[in-house]
């Protein structure tokens, strides 16, 4: 198999509201972490261990406004995308890192039952795809 891939799937909860960003051209950003958690047993000493890591997530145009209406810190949320570095300078001159998960899917794993009956927040939403993929009515090449 030639090539790679840049594919994560991340099941967790909101650290905090989601931050939404609009640009001049119309266009907008949305930010939020997103906490995911480990527990096991230390199999010496018998005790319970917990270990959280906290995800930068980055949702754009309608999928932003999306999670914006509808996501608060605290809901459980599964995420897929791909990881990006992004490299700035900050003020005082020093280079800086950002790990983030740039979302192509979501699902909403949390039960609303704040939300009115004329305003149901969209259970999945996908991004629009910007790689062309063959259709069902093309025949692929895969021997089974």
């Amino acid at each position: 198999m030639s090539g790679s891939l840049n594919k994560v799937m991340l099941i967790g909860n909101l650290g905090d509201n989601v931050k939404l960003h609009h640009f001049d051209g119309g266009g907008c950003i949305g930010r939020f972490p997103i906490a995911t958690n480990e527990t096991y047993t230390n199999k010496t000493t018998g005790e319970k261990v917990s270990n959280t890591e906290w995800h930068n997530v980055v949702v754009r145009n309608k999928a932003a406004e999306i999670c914006e209406k509808y996501l608060n810190k605290g809901d459980k949320i599964y995420v897929e995308g791909k990881i990006k570095t992004r490299k700035w300078q900050s003020e005082d001159g020093v280079q800086r890192y950002s790990t983030e998960i740039h979302v192509s899917e979501f699902n909403f794993l949390s039960n609303k039952n704040e939300i009115s009956e004329n305003q149901t927040a969209p259970s999945q939403f996908s991004a629009p795809e910007t790689s062309s993929k063959p259709s069902d009515d093309e025949p692929d090449d895969l021997p089974f």
